[in-house]
């Protein structure tokens, strides 16, 4: 009978996962690219299909510049390490376990990239949807989360953000940075530069002082629907950042 250990090694050798190891590393890597890592922080999380309770994560100490598809590590819901080469840092598997099991999103992207961190630090914590038409493919997508709570070191902290969204692709986590979520890696990785791409043209405009010129609801719902019919860009967008830093 095979144990933990080789079974784990036989999925982290499958077609399928190993493809995912590859893409999950590539938005490791654009992530660095773009400015969205904070030292050997933060954590992107996918689901393997077919195996609802295992996900890949990105490891322990190492810098996202760095990670290739091999130092990827298969991760149970319970925090167990079933297969790789480095260890797991805590907060990520306490967030990110408890946001696949409880809102059965399959890919988990978490970072406290510099503009949409700072929006969190703000009393309405979060993106105006109704200004750029980057802000407006987010429109009803996004919830805020205000308790800060410090590092989530146990399950229940994990299970009250998972909560806290309610079903929402994207939720800001005040005082602390956004977690992005859907069910493809390229799709999700497409939201989170637009998110921060939106979030700092948000940030730039409120510097000027200025009166802000918002857009109207039935506006910002047609961009959202008109993005989410037109995902094609999110699929290029992703193969051109493979190209760039294969």
């Amino acid at each position: 009978m095979r144990n933990a250990t080789d079974l784990g090694k036989e999925i982290f050798l499958e077609s399928s996962v190993v493809q995912l190891r590859g893409d999950l590393a590539l938005a490791l890597r654009a992530a660095a690219y773009h400015g969205f890592g904070e030292g050997v922080c933060n954590h992107f999380s996918i689901a393997l299909p077919h195996r609802p309770n295992l996900f890949l994560l990105n490891p322990r100490g190492l810098m996202w510049e760095e990670i290739q598809a091999d130092d990827i590590v298969i991760v149970d819901g319970d925090g167990n390490k079933i297969a790789g080469h480095h260890e797991i840092e805590p907060t990520a598997m306490f967030i990110h376990a408890a946001i696949h099991r409880i809102t059965k999103k399959s890919c988990v992207l978490h970072s406290h990239m510099p503009y949409a961190s700072a929006l969190t630090l703000t009393v309405n914590c979060g993106l105006d949807t109704t200004l750029s038409q980057n802000a407006m493919r987010f429109h009803n997508r996004i919830v805020m989360d205000r308790k800060y709570n410090g590092f989530a070191l146990d399950h229940s902290e994990g299970e009250r953000i998972a909560n806290a969204m309610a079903g929402a692709d994207i939720v800001f986590l005040g005082n602390h940075g956004v977690v992005v979520c859907n069910n493809r890696i390229d799709y999700a990785y497409d939201d989170l530069y637009f998110l921060e791409r939106a979030c700092s043209a948000e940030v730039l405009a409120r510097s000027t002082r200025l009166d802000l010129a918002t857009v109207s609801e039935d506006i910002c719902e047609k961009v959202a629907m008109q993005v989410d019919s037109e995902r094609l860009q999110s699929e290029l967008f992703f193969k051109a950042l493979g190209r760039k830093l294969s």
